[in-house]
């Protein structure tokens, strides 16, 4: 099965090069071996491998460095890291640094044959089906990012915490996410955190043995066992209370879990995903959510853009959703009318690309002909309309407010541009700039004041024609 794989292995200690040659060796891989960086750059030199696992402490610098030089020079190689058993931040700085997995001193040679096996499945994935990301429409930059972005991760075993608006399409990210990773023909297990009990949530997450407690007729395995192998999505992480964040914590770190009742834990072997349309690090500021869980889940952070930052994928992305809801009605697929497609750009989506299927959806029900045109979509008239086009550019440039004037304290009706959406920019211009003072233009930190997406602000930035 490994036949003409190779192997680097990088670490100083003569021993635990030697086990690890012998345990890849009886998987069917060729190994090479070098006591340093400087050795293990000339052999990636000359050599194409398949896999390589490096020390973190090595004589002449850092296995981070090595990590992060395969990553840029040799994107189709997974670097998995040895740690010091226990050492969570070197782990995760790791995977930070786009390292594939990591295993941790002494090492445990179960743990070490799923690590490569994980490790070779992805390279034969990545030649077998290079694009799943297909699924996610939209040729607008954000898009073309996430779907770039979501191709990275995807190599590595790292935890991803995956944020936006509510129906942006996160649980699709996930999914795809697990369909071009390793763990595609393991098992993806979803779970939306908010809607278990809180006295089941143990159970529910690790199982229980029969006659635990009151109702336990049997033995019952939990989701992080339903997921082993696979990837667990715990969706709406943001809704797990404080004394369930703990244990998980826990699962996590040791990579096991113990059933109600049981005296014994069980090895899992589960990448984590999680998702939220809350602003965790607000929760975790807040003493709502545990910095240290926090900080373990969100090791890589994706965020989804929302509908509005990505208004020009609208036609392909309305045309996709009518053609699968009309296939499964068995019917043909009708047209958007030009009125139509217009009044969809016009309009702000605050449920995004979900509330997008629920209109297409009633609109095809309506609908009298093969063709959808405006009145069909039934469009909230005076809510979620986006604001008009940005000054210049041949449009006309709305008049500043009375000088003096603070724009959220005045009347529209009192001010020289008396039309309502000239109004809403001037009061969004005035926040968006006393709010960039405040953090001392600080892009990042301006955002998270004004509670929204760093993609949104520069969206709302070059709208407005904010430098």
């Amino acid at each position: 099965m490994n036949e003409n794989r190779s192997a680097l292995i990088v670490d100083d200690e003569h021993d635990i090069r030697e086990l690890l040659v012998l345990t890849l060796g009886r998987m069917g891989l060729r190994t090479d071996t070098a006591p340093n960086l400087h050795a293990a750059r000339q052999m990636l030199g000359t050599v194409s491998y398949d896999l390589c696992l490096t020390d973190m402490r090595l004589p002449d610098g850092s296995g981070l460095e090595l990590v992060s030089e395969i990553s840029t020079r040799f994107p189709s190689t997974p670097v998995a890291v040895i740690t010091a058993y226990g050492n969570v931040e070197a782990a995760v700085e790791a995977l930070k640094a786009g390292a594939f997995d990591f295993v941790s001193k002494p090492v445990d040679i179960n743990v070490l044959r799923g690590l490569v096996r994980q490790a070779l499945e992805l390279n034969t994935r990545r030649l077998a089906q290079p694009d799943e990301a297909g699924r996610l429409i939209g040729t607008s930059p954000p898009m073309v990012t996430l779907r770039q972005t979501i191709s990275k991760v995807a190599r590595s075993q790292a935890p991803v915490h995956i944020s936006g608006e509510s129906g942006t399409g996160k649980e699709l990210v996930a999914r795809t996410i697990h369909a071009q990773g390793s763990r595609a023909g393991g098992p993806f297990v979803p779970v939306n955190c908010g809607a278990i009990p809180s006295e089941l949530m143990e159970s529910e997450f690790f199982g229980h043995k029969k006659g635990s407690f009151t109702g336990a007729n049997s033995d019952k395995p939990g989701l992080f066992q339903a997921a082993d192998g696979g990837t667990l999505f715990l969706d709406e992480v943001a809704e797990l209370p404080l004394q369930m964040q703990v244990k998980l914590l826990r699962a996590i770190q040791e990579k096991s879990v113990r059933a109600v009742g049981s005296q014994n834990e069980v090895q899992v072997d589960t990448r984590i995903l999680s998702a939220t349309h809350k602003d965790l690090s607000k929760l975790v500021a807040d003493g709502k959510f545990r910095h240290d869980l926090f900080y373990r889940i969100n090791v890589i952070g994706l965020p989804v853009p929302s509908l509005r930052e990505r208004n020009g994928d609208l036609p392909l992305l309305s045309a996709a959703i009518l053609d699968r809801l009309s296939k499964a009605m068995k019917r043909p697929s009708p047209t958007l009318a030009s009125d139509a497609v217009a009044a969809l750009q016009g309009y702000a989506f605050p449920g995004n690309v979900r509330e997008l299927e629920n209109i297409l959806e009633r609109a095809l029900a309506l609908a009298d002909g093969n063709t959808i045109h405006a009145d069909d979509l039934q469009l909230p008239a005076s809510t979620g309309m986006m604001p008009p086009p940005p000054a210049g550019h041949g449009h006309a440039t709305p008049a500043p407010a009375a000088a003096g004037a603070d724009p959220r304290t005045t009347s529209p009706f009192d001010t020289a541009s008396s039309a309502l959406p000239s109004y809403i920019e001037e009061i969004e211009r005035t926040a968006i700039q006393q709010a960039l003072q405040e953090n001392r233009y600080n892009k990042t930190k301006t955002a998270a004041a004004l509670g929204i997406t760093f993609r949104a602000l520069r969206y709302k930035l070059k709208k407005l024609g904010i430098d």
